[in-house]
């Protein structure tokens, strides 16, 4: 089985940071799930149970369709979190990530349990008190996140973010430049439709984790991935966080990478 997955064309280290660049996008995403699903079997066989942190976005699709589809993976002993959701929507609005989870991950496995932040939350920071409480119940056995246009992870935009940051999960504003890529992957048809604020998982809430697992494919991500890998380390390019921590892995794609310089 082993033989039959895609390898990296090019591995390397950035500070802490593991890097592999993959051919192409297909052959990046089986990777990654095969990758995933080894390990979880393996914290499942270990601890009798996982947990994990899941990220939306056009850069997880494949990836999250081709591990469920690998089988294997016993998901009524997996509890499940995602890391971020609009303000104000409703579970049901075709952007909610809650909507992008229940359709193309609890749906099709079962999880334990899917803890959602909710986005309708009459009360935002006690939902970001009750979520951070569930993160902290028991260690994170993995995340799996992407970054983003303007070299965010989750919705630490460049003008919110700390890396050491104090809280888990946060209310934050969310920048112009973020809300631009969700219109252009047609999440929504305008910049004023995309709802100003949003709950996120903070910086080390996820690289808690103790496997974090980060996709970034495509020419549009090139910018920020070359910020994040030869940039200085900080909030002016969020992703560049992940450099502090030796139990990531990011992957990347021929487009993804082309930027950099080595």
């Amino acid at each position: 089985m082993q033989s039959s997955v895609p390898q990296p064309t090019r591995c390397f280290k950035k500070d802490e940071l593991n890097v592999e660049v993959f051919a192409s996008q297909p052959e990046m995403a089986l990777n990654a799930a095969h990758t995933v699903r080894a390990y979880l079997i393996e914290r499942i066989e270990s601890n009798g149970t996982a947990r994990a942190i899941l990220a939306t976005g056009n850069s997880q699709i494949q990836f999250l369709k081709t591990l469920i589809d690998l089988g294997g993976v016993d998901w009524s002993k997996v509890t499940l979190f995602h890391m971020d959701e609009y303000l104000g929507i409703s579970a049901t609005h075709k952007a909610s990530f809650r909507l992008y989870m229940k359709e193309r991950v609890e749906s099709l496995v079962n999880p334990q349990h899917f803890h959602y932040l909710d986005g309708n939350a009459p009360l935002p920071l006690d939902e970001c008190d009750r979520y951070s409480r569930l993160l902290k119940e028991a260690p994170v056995d993995l995340c799996c996140l992407g970054v983003g246009e303007n070299g965010h992870i989750a919705f630490n935009d460049p003008p919110v973010a700390d890396l050491d940051d104090p809280h888990y999960v946060k209310l934050v504003k969310l920048d112009d430049a973020c809300k631009m890529q969700q219109v252009n992957e047609g999440h929504f048809p305008s910049l004023e439709a995309v709802p100003p604020y949003a709950f996120t998982l903070t910086i080390p809430a996820l690289c808690s984790a103790q496997k974090m697992i980060c996709l970034s494919p495509e020419t549009r991500k090139a910018k920020a991935i070359q910020a994040a890998l030869e940039g200085e380390i900080g909030t002016a390019c969020p992703a560049s966080a992940l450099r502090r921590e030796p139990q990531a892995t990011l992957y990347l794609d021929g487009d993804s990478s082309a930027l950099l310089s080595s």
